[in-house]
């Protein structure tokens, strides 16, 4: 178990990038083309260094780890939704009748729901955990969303639910969120972390109106604003406890406890991307685990992600949430494990590299 932040950073090592050339020497050699799977192949060499060069590659069993929280800054009115429906989806995901709910149970991935914070109480449910007592986060337009103590804590709720499911015998993880409001912490975030515009990267959400996204923006650069009058320390931790949300710093954990235990781990759509720059920002090396399951059509991510240097494995239009994307990446993965373990080589096919004719 991971006992404090400190510990657990200082357990995140760099995979082995050497062993992305053996991996590729493998696929060179597979009956095909070269390079002619394309980004299949630059996730099975991924996958081949993040399980240390251990063949056949074995990345099942799945679970995708859900964060639900409600934020103080929807009094500001930047949500679409009121906040009543934070609580109504979590018992949609729980009852099965939620995206996430039935990609996931096609895509063969179990969910655990971590309840980060929000104003309701969900049922007593195997699959779901109350991790905080608060109801919803301080409102970031004037106030912290959340003490440094707390935020250390979910952040450790986070990793320690990888630590315990890999127990279990979890190989790989997702995330995803539920939580009305929070592409507004997400978006702040964003723009603390990356210098950037929140004029330039604030989107509809849910669904707002052009002057509401205006309005939206402004709240955000006061939430800004105020972080940089008030808070005394500015390290990427306590951006996180002044900005960001329940949900995100659960599921920032959950990046880095997945990185420190050296299992690959799927990052959503938006606000999940929040929590991997977060993470990202605490140590770099958690990119080597991580896997960006697809651009969100927020309006902003494309300038996010050259920030991070990263190109999501999908490009859907989508901007659901819950970790919808993520399950259908995990069925990308699979496909870059089976063809790795599984195709035949040059040598197993009695067929020259050079001729492709029979010998």
């Amino acid at each position: 178990m991971f006992k404090n932040l400190s510990k657990l950073l200082s357990q995140i090592k760099p995979s082995n990038h050497a062993l992305l050339q053996k991996a590729q020497v493998h696929l060179d050699n597979l009956t095909k083309p070269v390079g002619s799977l394309g980004r299949l192949e630059e996730f099975a060499a991924k996958l081949f260094t993040i399980y240390e060069g251990k063949f056949p590659l074995q990345i099942n069993p799945a679970l995708h780890i859900l964060a639900a929280g409600d934020h103080g800054v929807v009094q500001e009115g930047v949500a679409q939704n009121p906040q009543e429906v934070t609580h109504l989806m979590i018992l949609n995901i729980l009852k099965g009748g939620a995206g996430i709910s039935v990609l996931a149970k096609q895509n063969a991935m179990d969910i655990i729901l971590l309840d980060s914070g929000h104003k309701g109480i969900c049922p007593e449910d195997i699959r779901a955990r109350k991790i905080n007592l608060l109801e919803e986060t301080g409102n970031i337009a004037r106030e912290r969303a959340m003490s440094d103590e707390l935020c250390e804590k979910l952040i450790l709720e986070g990793a320690n639910t990888v630590f315990q499911a890999h127990q279990k015998g979890y190989r790989i993880f997702s995330i995803g969120e539920m939580g009305i409001g929070n592409t507004t912490p997400a978006t702040a975030l964003f723009a603390k972390y990356f210098h950037l515009d929140p004029q330039e990267i604030t989107g509809p959400g849910a669904g707002l109106s052009a002057d509401r996204v205006v309005h939206k923006a402004k709240i955000i650069q006061k939430a800004l604003d105020r972080h940089d009058k008030e808070e005394k320390k500015d390290s990427a931790f306590h951006i996180l406890a002044s900005l960001g949300g329940f949900e995100i710093a659960t599921l920032c954990g959950v990046v880095l406890g997945a990185s420190a235990l050296k299992f690959p781990v799927i990052i959503d759509g938006f606000i999940s991307t929040s929590a991997y720059a977060a993470a990202f920002c605490m140590h770099n090396a958690v990119k080597d685990y991580a896997f960006l399951s697809h651009a969100s059509a927020e309006p902003g991510y494309q300038k996010i992600m050259e920030k991070l240097q990263e190109k999501p494995m999908l490009d859907l239009s989508m901007r659901l949430g819950e970790g919808t994307g993520a399950a259908l990446a995990l069925g990308l993965l699979r496909s870059a494990q089976t063809i790795y373990n599984e195709m035949a080589t040059f040598q197993d096919a009695n067929i020259q590299t050079d001729t492709y004719h029979t010998k």
